[in-house]
């Protein structure tokens, strides 16, 4: 007998970053964090339970288009997670899973959120398993990805640093309805980055200005809460560039320090600059990695998206906004 379910779920881009954690891996953090849920970078992912025991199989698309089987490094932290959630679960058997992206995976645009934010519901589902959206989270978390807790939620969506042991999760703060902000994903590197998030929260701690961070972070932290919930963008743009700024100027100075800008994010940055001055309403975030998210308003997406395309530096331009969240959906990639 077999069961099998898939869920299509969202990656974020973090206004206020998770960087660090008490529990690496765990995914504790050693901040508060508040995102926004997107809604066309998305993964999606088919998992089947079989009871008979066996190996997990895990594929995913390939770069030929069809589904392979996956590659060590990334089928090891699925079957983690997948033990994990069998664990939970109290039960036997093994699974089959299949997942693709919409958008370039570990490349700064927060794959890990979305993919094993899919990967959770789709294995809840498919062992038939209903739990509030507190514990979706909790579970998600687990997965090592801690921006996968935000995930699972839609609009926005904060994440505190007060929780204890597995009592960590994400929650809302305001449905996608409340604010309609777009993101444009300026892509300046598709391939994936060379160190990754998980190894930069290692090295966090080793950086000068790591305990200065999380000491500027409370009032920032309720700052962009303020501004979200008002709707004031004015007040909620410089502040979420500010935020990206001090996450890298840690990364760079991490020991050994990790450089995820490249020349084009320079370009991209400074053109966003150059929008402001024109009157456009945009400012710029970004997670660890080269390519950078605007974020912009309806009347301004356009245009911004129109000048980011014309960079030399940009291979391509993601146009996304806020969005309500993981759907389950009919679809069967296996």
């Amino acid at each position: 007998m077999s069961n099998k379910a898939t869920v299509r779920s969202p990656s974020n881009i973090a206004f206020i970053k998770y960087w660090g954690a008490k529990d690496i891996e765990r995914a504790i953090p050693e901040n508060p964090s508040l995102s926004m849920t997107l809604r066309n970078c998305v993964s999606r992912c088919t998992v089947e339970h079989l009871d008979a025991d066996g190996d997990h199989e895990v594929r995913w698309r390939g770069a030929a288009g069809g589904f392979e089987t996956a590659p060590p490094a990334f089928s090891s932290r699925v079957v983690q997670h997948l033990d994990r959630l069998r664990d939970w679960a109290d039960c036997g058997g093994r699974f089959r899973v299949a997942t693709e992206n919409t958008f370039p995976a570990a490349a700064g645009i927060a794959s890990s959120a979305s993919g094993f934010s899919a990967l959770t519901l789709a294995t809840l589902a498919a062992l038939g398993r209903e739990v509030t959206v507190e514990e979706q989270s909790e579970l998600a978390r687990l997965s090592g990805s801690g921006s996968a807790s935000r995930s699972v939620v839609g609009g926005y969506v904060e994440w505190p640093a007060d929780g204890a042991g597995d009592r960590s999760y994400a929650r809302q703060v305001a449905p996608s309805e409340h604010w309609d902000l777009r993101d444009v994903v300026a892509i300046v590197e598709s391939g994936p980055k060379k160190t990754s998030s998980l190894d930069g929260h290692r090295r966090a701690r080793t950086s000068p200005y790591f305990e200065t961070r999380l000491e500027c972070l409370p009032e920032r932290f309720a700052a962009v809460r303020d501004a979200v919930l008002a709707r004031d963008f004015g007040r909620l743009g410089p502040l979420v560039e500010a935020e990206a700024i001090d996450l890298h100027t840690i990364a760079m100075t991490s020991e050994p320090a990790i450089f995820y800008w490249q020349p084009g994010t320079l370009e991209v940055l400074a053109a966003v600059r150059s929008m402001r001055d024109d009157g456009l309403e945009a400012w710029s975030t970004m997670d660890a990695g080269a390519n950078v998210h605007v974020i912009c308003t309806p009347s301004s997406e356009p245009e911004v998206a129109d000048r980011l395309s014309q960079l030399p530096a940009v291979e391509d331009v993601i146009r996304d906004g806020v969005g309500p969240g993981p759907v389950r959906e009919e679809a069967d990639l296996l």
